[in-house]
């Protein structure tokens, strides 16, 4: 058995597999976001251990037999979080968090301190990323900064606590802006226009091979026998890349959880920060991916169904399908900015609107809008990824969205692109950190990372596509027009 964690903005999320890729088991422990000021975004480590255990505990539980026959174990976390750790291991101040916007004047300021990160990093310097992170840390919290030991990425915290080894890999580390992410290794330029140095870093193993072996008092504690493998592990979206078997040149998907994500694989480092594109490790050796990002997709309809008194996003998915199709064409347009926004604006101050609403809309109305918004963020990805030289016929859906067949045909017909499910695609990162753990183990990557059995297909609809573009140019002139308005501090 090979169990995958993947440590989630909103959940831990466990998952067992077996020695021929079936998923026995899953379990889960949710975690909350501390937003104490306008733009912050914070999380307890401590709370991250705390929910890991608990869901450990579950799957033990549910599947005490298979539990017990753990041989490695996969890690898969969001990414850029900033876990600093003093002289002693211990935690210096809450991590702040993939989409945090707090640190989008050191943004500018690592730019002029590097100015070969672009060529180097392959990215722009965006607030989400570690390193401005760390430069906000030091120009507004110096008595932290001068006791940072290590600076650790979120899996790699539970890693920490796992085995007492520091060590991460260069698809997660590639996010940090402190890469070089053609060699996949730490950059001294790059920490140093940080006031950091390699020595504060953890030492870097591919994704795929053993990284260190699980604590003998905590393999006793969970009944598991010893030597028990840890691998690399992998960023979520790499992992999740890894899960649906998306390992070849040209290989893609939309993940729709908490942020919205189109990733393709490369050959090759390809960066193209000029439209936002975020050119990153992936999660095996020699190769390489183009991504898109949206703060805020599956996030978006969570929040509307709070906002609106709903019961649960599937009472208004239900809704929506009950709509008349020529309806459609008159509901209000969505921007889906809730926590500013990554590709292709790079604008930390970025915000939702409705627009566009009269007295005949209703909640389903509004509903529909706001999967159109999602919908119609992915479409800019995709055009920036196509500016960048990438196309695509074809991507998987996996995520908490990726159970509404509903979403998934409109972003077949906003992107005019084939849009395909798997069985088991809901557990993203999970799986792939589970399949890494397998490979660590010793599992040919041909049979460990074979693609899932596709569970529905969703071709473009040509009468849908013309609609869809005339109101997706109204979504982007609607954002370019607000941007003077509603952006507070910032620019469109």
């Amino acid at each position: 058995m090979y169990l995958g964690i993947d440590l989630g903005t909103s959940e831990v999320k466990l998952l067992l597999l077996d020695a021929v890729g079936a998923i026995v088991g899953q379990a889960g422990a949710p975690l909350q976001v501390s937003r104490p000021q306008p733009l912050w975004s914070e999380q307890a480590p401590q709370d991250w251990w705390r929910a890991t255990e608990s869901a450990v505990a579950k799957l033990r539980s549910a599947h005490p037999e298979s539990f017990a026959n753990v041989r490695a174990i996969g890690l898969s976390g969001q990414m850029h979080g900033a876990v600093l750790l003093g002289a002693r291991d211990d935690v210096l101040r809450p991590a702040i968090l993939w989409n945090d916007g707090r640190s989008h004047a050191q943004c500018d300021e690592l730019t002029r301190r590097a100015p070969m990160l672009h060529a180097v990093a392959g990215n722009l310097a965006m607030p989400g990323f570690t390193a401005p992170k760390l430069l906000w840390v030091k120009a507004h919290e110096p008595e932290v900064f001068a006791q940072v030991r290590s600076v650790l990425l979120p899996k790699d915290y539970l890693r920490l606590l796992l085995s007492g080894e520091k060590v991460s890999d260069p698809s997660d580390a590639a996010g940090t802006l402190w890469l070089d992410v053609a060699a996949r290794d730490w950059s001294d330029e790059l920490l140093a226009a940080c006031d950091l140095s390699r020595a504060q870093m953890p030492r870097l193993v591919e994704s795929n091979q053993p990284s260190a072996v699980l604590r003998p008092e905590l393999a006793k504690a969970w009944g598991l026998q010893p030597e028990v493998v840890i691998a690399g592990g992998a960023g979520d979206n790499a992992a999740s890349a890894i899960g649906i078997g998306a390992v070849r040149p040209g290989d893609g998907f939309i993940s729709l959880g908490t942020s919205g994500v189109l990733f393709v694989v490369n050959d090759r480092f390809r960066p193209n920060p000029a439209s936002a594109v975020h050119a990153f490790c992936h999660a095996l050796p020699q190769r390489w991916h183009q991504m898109s990002v949206m703060l805020s997709a599956a996030s978006c309809l969570k929040w509307f169904a709070d906002l609106s008194g709903a019961p649960d996003e599937a009472s208004l998915l239900a809704d929506v399908a009950l709509l008349p199709e020529q309806a459609l064409a008159h509901a209000p347009l969505f921007l889906p900015y809730l926590a500013g926004e990554r590709t292709p604006h790079n604008n930390p101050f970025a915000q939702g609107a409705f627009h566009g609403l009269t007295h005949e809309h209703t909640r389903a109305h509004c509903t529909y809008a706001v999967l159109e918004g999602v919908a119609f963020g992915m479409a800019d990805g995709l055009a920036a990824l196509q500016a960048a030289g990438t196309e695509v016929s074809q991507l998987s859906l996996v995520g908490g969205g990726a159970r509404s067949g509903l979403w998934a045909q409109l972003i077949a017909d906003a992107l005019d692109v084939e849009i395909v499910t798997h069985a088991g695609g809901e557990a993203g990162g999970a799986l792939g950190a589970a399949r890494l753990g397998f490979l660590a183990a010793g599992g040919d990557e041909a049979l460990v990372c074979a693609k899932p059995d596709v569970a529905a297909r969703y071709l473009p609809r040509p009468h849908r596509l013309a609609l869809l573009q005339q109101r997706l140019q109204r979504f982007r002139e609607i954002y370019r027009r607000l941007g003077s308005l509603s952006f507070a501090g910032g620019k469109a």
